[in-house]
């Protein structure tokens, strides 16, 4: 890897990490473009935590309320239990099979293809039919609700669905409004991205060594600047227009992927 290549894939993992259109697919398919093989994966698992970084600096103060409140406000207790509550599915289904997905799924684009375009049939879907919102602000997630958003998340384990896609729309289904789910999305991916850092860093650390830190921190770097830039920007886009553009986006990606592995690209 060069320098270049780290901040390229830094910025891109910054910048699609929190949009409805699948980080994790983008980081796959832009190292197969660049002919970059990231052995045991220490290099995309490391640029991650710059992504979650910046979203817990951008929420710092929501943050240090939850965390104050959490011994005598009900209403912040109730908040850190619904988060903790859209979290336990993705333990749950990450434990049993996340080895499977990464061996076999993130080797398919017909795989990622497909899930770039029946998620961007659903959101379109769901922008149209959804129930009538109910919760105006993340923080009134009833519990109930804050499990479906959990389940929805387990999806994202398959590459191209996007975990940020999956949770907004499940909140969408269960009654938030479009910012609310968004940022419910933000604070459950903080938990999530951070338990999964853990564990893609301890199956990686054997691939670990010292003249991968200078590329590694570049897209460390990059990923924390992008991310830090896109999040509220995106809840402002999200505000005014909806995800009818992030869905037509991800049915185009779908299919020029689908197009490109009917021909043998693979």
């Amino acid at each position: 890897m060069t320098y270049f290549h780290a901040f390229l894939l830094g910025s891109l993992q910054g910048l699609t990490e929190f949009l409805p259109v699948s980080s994790t697919a983008h980081l796959v398919m832009a190292s197969r473009l660049l002919g970059y093989s990231d052995p045991g994966g220490v290099f995309t698992t490391t640029i991650q935590l710059g992504s979650i970084l910046a979203v817990m600096w951008l929420y710092r103060a929501s943050l240090a309320k939850v965390l104050a409140g959490l011994r005598q406000d009900g209403a912040d207790r109730r908040f850190a239990l619904a988060l903790l509550v859209a979290f336990l599915p993705a333990v749950v289904a990450g434990t049993f099979f996340s080895g499977y997905v990464k061996a076999v799924l993130y080797e398919s684009p017909r795989v990622i293809g497909a899930a770039f375009v029946v998620g961007g049939l659903i959101m379109m879907a769901v922008e149209r039919f959804r129930p009538t919102a109910t919760v105006r602000a993340a923080e009134d997630t009833p519990l109930r609700s804050a499990l479906g958003i959990g389940v929805a998340q387990t999806l994202a384990l398959v590459p191209g669905v996007s975990r940020s896609g999956a949770t907004i729309v499940g909140g969408m289904l269960a009654g938030l409004d479009r910012p609310a789910a968004a940022e419910f999305s933000f604070f459950l991916a903080m938990p999530t991205m951070a338990a999964a850092f853990v564990h893609d860093l301890l199956g990686a650390r054997g691939h670990l060594s010292s003249d991968r830190v200078l590329e590694i921190a570049v897209g460390f770097v990059m990923a924390f600047i992008s991310a830090l830039l896109v999040v509220k920007p995106f809840l402002g886009y999200v505000r005014r227009s909806g995800f009818v553009p992030f869905a037509w986006y991800r049915i185009a990606v779908g299919l020029a992927l689908l197009g490109a592995a009917t021909i043998g690209w693979h």
